[in-house]
């Protein structure tokens, strides 16, 4: 099914958005106090609690799973009943270690499944019913801003324009920064385009008899994707000399640990990883030939992520061709982290 426009590409807002709480902010909170940043995005739900430091933070508790929200979203426009008992049983999960760990400040966001969904407001009214969780909408720029926030530090050194990106499972959001004056970077320009890992693999379907149908698949999802960044290439610096490129998400993270050839994932290999893009665009090129039983043979791939993982290379590829920066830097951290960053800000820690 054809899907929307991208979103026009803006400057950000004045100032930062203020982060919204499930509690009641209070000037009062000390370094000992615990935050929890819950992300429920279209493919996967994940919290992180932690506490703050002098150099930033310390996590106490983490929890991610696939729920696959936005599965068959494309095709009915709506959030179904399997994938929302699928995230509620994580969410219930979630609310246990955020009443557990005593948090007391915290901020749950969804991204663009249930921006999308027509019964997305329903979902979230039976999230706080059910679980007390009570998820924010958030829009597309905010989610950029957050993955940012979340990520920005793990840039390579330079004083070349840096573009980070964020492919999620229904979207995917581009980040033009600039990290001249502060230790904040200021976005000069975003883009969210309605592709994600999940909405881009449904778009073509799971089930090629051969190679060759394979790559005509995978030729086709970049055109679609590179479709709809188009209008945000067109304002990107022409200029292309020391360049930055960074990448959040599970594709970037998943083909680095293909890259290092790890038996199994290992955040602290991958998260600050620098990669020579060329390499990337070598394992996303045989990927793409694997058949779905050959991916989820790779350790780091499995058959969770092996239907979707294609989709993801694809999406990595259009964005070196618009941005062909030498080198891909690799963060295994983005919006939770954001959160976390932006909610202890509110209590004078460092941003």
């Amino acid at each position: 099914m054809a899907q929307t426009a991208a979103t026009a590409p803006q400057a950000p807002a004045p100032g930062p958005a203020q982060a919204a709480s499930d509690r009641p902010f209070d000037g009062r909170r000390t370094a000992r106090h615990t935050y929890g940043a819950l992300d429920l995005g279209t493919n996967n739900c994940r919290l992180l609690v932690a506490r703050p430091t002098d150099e930033g933070f310390v996590v106490v508790d983490a929890f991610s799973r696939v729920v696959r929200l936005g599965e068959g979203l494309a095709s009915s426009g709506r959030i179904s009943d399997a994938a929302m008992d699928r995230a509620l049983q994580a969410l219930s999960v979630c609310s246990d270690k955020l009443r557990r760990r005593r948090v007391s400040l915290s901020r749950s966001v969804a991204t663009e499944a249930c921006r999308r969904a027509v019964n997305g407001r329903e979902f979230v009214e039976r999230v706080y019913r059910e679980t007390g969780i009570a998820l924010d909408i958030i829009a597309p720029e905010e989610e950029a801003r957050l993955a940012m926030l979340g990520c920005h530090r793990l840039l390579e050194p330079g004083d070349g324009p840096a573009l980070i990106f964020d492919i999620g499972g229904g979207s995917t959001e581009l980040i033009l920064i600039d990290t001249d004056g502060g230790d904040t970077p200021k976005i000069q320009s975003w883009w969210s385009a309605p592709w994600g890992v999940v909405s881009l693999t449904e778009s073509e379907g799971r089930d090629f008899a051969d190679a060759e149908e394979r790559l005509a698949a995978y030729s086709r999802m970049k055109e679609r994707v590179k479709h709809a960044f188009r209008r945000f290439a067109e304002l990107l610096p022409k200029e292309k000399k020391n360049i930055r490129l960074m990448g959040t998400s599970g594709t970037v993270t998943t083909l680095a640990s293909v890259h290092l050839s790890l038996p199994s994932y290992d955040r602290k290999a991958v998260d600050g990883l620098m990669v020579p893009s060329s390499a990337m665009r070598g394992i996303s090129d045989m990927l793409s030939r694997m058949s779905m039983e050959e991916r989820g043979q790779l350790p780091c791939i499995g058959t969770e992520r092996a239907d979707l993982v294609v989709a993801g290379c694809a999406i990595l590829e259009a964005i070196l061709d618009i941005w062909p920066a030498p080198t891909l830097g690799v963060a295994d951290r983005g919006i939770r982290e954001g959160i976390l960053r932006a909610l202890m800000a509110r209590d004078g820690h460092p941003l």
